[in-house]
């Protein structure tokens, strides 16, 4: 068993290292086709019509495939270029994932038979491709979102198919409004009742994931009171809610 956990630790280690994923001379594809589908699939609450993008799966098709040829290259690319590509195409190959296997009660049904936290999971499938590379969702969201970005409020842009996670924004994230877009879904998720009760001090088990994330720059309660309506004591007892994997369906 130590052996395992030995293990398990280099592995993680491992994969905190730099992405290879990324292309040279490549220019940002439009998201207008992504944007439509979202606008159309997606409801107000986040909630996600699974069989309207299969349905539309050719349209769909067709913007996976322009993420896949246009990589983003970091030398020529500007931050809010690279950040909306990369959140959409988080967000994209998850409805894949989905869709791929669908019907399924929930995103950890897809994942191994045997799965090691931070190791093996469903989110270290690589079944898509970026530039001709095999790549993963935990690659997207660990080796470049949060490492390369180093921006706390990815996490609630990006979507993982499951009722607690933040709503998954029906439209999508473009260079020219990526800072009121991520402004706009942090505020929303923090403030929304059934993934934050601020009234008790107990919110969404994501802010205990990525506590350091929050903290880069402060505490998680000055954090969470930057965006709050009705903001936390500073010196509150934080406690965290239990994780729902269903279905956003």
């Amino acid at each position: 068993m130590k052996i395992l956990i030995l293990f398990a630790l280099f592995l993680f280690n491992v994969s905190c290292g730099d992405s290879p994923l990324g292309g040279v001379d490549t220019e940002p594809p439009a998201h207008d086709i992504f944007d439509s589908l979202l606008s159309i699939h997606v409801d107000e609450e986040g909630l996600v019509d699974y069989k309207g993008f299969i349905a539309d799966k050719e349209a769909f098709e067709d913007y996976l495939q322009l993420l896949s040829q246009n990589p983003p290259d970091r030398n020529t690319w500007s931050r809010e270029e690279q950040l909306a590509y990369w959140i959409n195409a988080y967000n994209a190959y998850t409805i894949k994932l989905i869709m791929d296997h669908y019907p399924v009660k929930s995103i950890r049904d897809i994942g191994p038979k045997l799965e090691i936290p931070l190791v093996n999971t469903v989110w270290h499938l690589e079944f898509f491709e970026i530039g001709g590379r095999a790549a993963s969702l935990d690659e997207i969201e660990h080796k470049i979102l949060r490492k390369e970005f180093e921006e706390p409020r990815i996490h609630f842009a990006i979507n993982c198919a499951s009722v607690s996670c933040p709503k998954l924004y029906n439209r999508a994230f473009t260079a020219d409004k990526i800072e009121m877009q991520l402004e706009m879904v942090t505020k929303a998720f923090i403030n929304d009742p059934s993934r934050n009760d601020l009234d008790r001090n107990k919110l969404s088990s994501i802010f205990s994931w990525f506590k350091e994330d929050f903290t880069r720059d402060g505490s998680l309660v000055a954090f969470i009171n930057g965006y709050a309506d009705n903001p936390l004591d500073p010196n509150a007892k934080i406690s965290f809610k239990e994780y729902d994997w269903s279905l956003n369906e």
